[in-house]
């Protein structure tokens, strides 16, 4: 190849004196792996007759599913509450959370749809660990082939408790792995406005909460329910693994979840601002308000006045609010991944509430529950 011809000399005066830059071709990270690179995935049906779901765990997650549904709809009376870690990094300690809330929603059936957080994926705004499924070992390295094994197999024993599941979805190549176990499900506040993602909703079998985007601005996410509500034809792996074209048929179920932003947006006014809006876009006012993240300025120990905020719209008789979510863990707090050994009752991602903490809370919100229930009307 003759080489490049020089600059000409008006454009070679402006530019800065720096090195030549290396080409295309001397750029390692920018050539296509080696088959010694390469990480063969297993196949979505491989992976699922690895670590099947039972035939009553399966029914169970169906109907789940409608439960759901009929909660955010206000056709049954209860109140949503999705609980649990901000994201699993350690599968046995996360199922020890799940006997811990299996017992819980047992008790508060009548008053509760209690569902667990089952996250194996974090989302990231720039770098940081990605999740269980990426990077299972914790230490930086991903290995998404043992994530996947590691990640289903939790999943399914988690279904086994008898719970519903929770999981926001975060690479859409990943959804045909899990979905099967999962009953409800969010698109989060960094992916809210991809077309894939809302594509995506528009495929799930299950309810699913758009929350609004980081900025605190509703439109993103109700755009995003009114997309996700038509049918689309989007590219997804097939249970052979191979990459094939799929037909949606639109999400019925997609709704609001506030999650706060520079400021929180779970008071009273806010709920109502949230309700305008979906009233103007046409849309069903069924909302999910988030006690976390935005809304408590990332500071777990605020969790608890803004659940019993939301208590109280509830048992005023405010319709809209169908549910209310909640980061919950074993232990009180949070840890840095930089420690040797990370402790396995304790978050490595967004600091948690203690199931001491916690359980509290669900009784409250079963108490505002109750007291709706009873209201005339």
């Amino acid at each position: 190849m003759a080489a490049a011809a020089p600059p000409p000399a008006d454009l070679a005066t402006i530019q800065p004196a720096t090195a030549p830059r290396p080409s295309a071709a001397a750029r390692p990270l920018s050539s296509p792996a080696s088959p010694a690179e390469a990480h063969p995935l297993p196949s979505p049906a491989d992976l699922a007759a690895a670590h099947p779901l039972s035939g009553a765990t399966a029914e169970a997650i169906a109907r789940h599913r409608d439960t759901v549904a009929a909660v955010l709809a206000r056709r049954d009376p209860r109140l949503l509450v999705v609980v649990g870690p901000c994201s699993v990094h350690d599968t046995s300690a996360a199922l020890e959370y799940a006997d811990l809330l299996a017992t819980a929603a047992r008790r508060l059936d009548d008053d509760l749809v209690i569902v667990l957080r089952a996250y194996l994926e974090k989302p990231r705004t720039i770098t940081g660990w990605t999740g269980l499924l990426a990077a299972p070992t914790l230490d930086g390295k991903g290995d998404l082939a043992t994530g996947l094994r590691l990640g289903r197999s939790f999943l399914t024993e988690a279904a086994a408790t008898g719970l519903p599941l929770a999981y926001e979805f975060v690479d859409p190549a990943l959804a045909p792995y899990v979905s099967d176990t999962v009953s409800w499900a969010a698109i989060g506040a960094r992916t809210v406005a991809s077309q894939p993602h809302r594509h995506l909703a528009s495929w799930l079998p299950m309810p699913v909460g758009m929350k609004n985007c980081v900025s605190g601005r509703l439109d993103t996410a109700i755009a995003a329910i009114q997309a996700a509500a038509h049918a689309h034809t989007l590219p997804a792996v097939s249970s052979d693994g191979r990459l094939t074209t799929v037909q949606s048929t639109g999400n019925p179920d997609t709704h609001l979840v506030l999650r706060g932003g520079p400021t929180p947006n779970y008071d009273k006014a806010s709920v109502a601002q949230a309700r305008s809006a979906l009233a103007a876009a046409g849309l069903p006012q069924r909302i999910v308000v988030d006690a976390s993240h935005g809304n408590s300025g990332k500071d777990h120990n605020r969790q608890p006045a803004v659940v019993a905020d939301l208590a109280e719209q509830i048992s005023e008789g405010d319709a809209s609010l169908t549910g209310v979510m909640i980061e919950s863990y074993l232990s009180d707090g949070r840890q840095d991944l930089e420690t040797a050994r990370p402790r396995p009752d304790l978050s490595v991602t967004d600091a948690c509430l203690g199931w001491s903490r916690t359980a509290p809370l669900l009784d409250a919100l079963a108490l505002a529950s109750r007291r709706r229930s009873r209201l005339p009307g």
